[in-house]
């Protein structure tokens, strides 16, 4: 079941934006945003969405993402290759509307500005 929340997009190249917009949830919509296959991984009350084989695809790695993340208390190295988002999640696993406090982490480590 998809459902529509607000998401943390944070593309690999330097030169495109990290953004906060609404985004449909379906496995499908976070496959075309990462770029193929999804592998996420969980931490607190979000969790982190990328490309399951983007290291064997030789994508490039997400700075960004691992910086976030690396203030969030996790570190994965170079895990996260190409396009990443962040997502928060509900008690029995869906996925829910991005954290306010991972959105606030987020605009100030890449100054962007909060969703309304």
């Amino acid at each position: 079941m998809s459902t529509t929340c607000t998401a943390l997009i944070v593309p690999a190249r330097l030169v495109d934006p990290v953004r906060i917009e609404p985004l449909d949830t379906g496995l499908e919509t976070l496959r075309r945003v990462v770029g193929g296959d999804v592998d996420s991984v969980r931490r607190g009350d979000w969790d982190v969405y990328f490309n399951s084989v983007g290291k064997l695809s030789n994508l490039p790695w997400n700075l960004r993402a691992s910086q976030l993340m690396h203030e969030c208390g996790l570190d994965l190295a170079d895990v996260v290759r190409g396009t990443a988002v962040f997502l928060g999640h509900t008690e029995r696993g869906g996925a829910a509307e991005l954290p306010r406090h991972l959105a606030r982490r987020a605009a100030a480590l890449f100054d962007i500005p909060l969703a309304a």
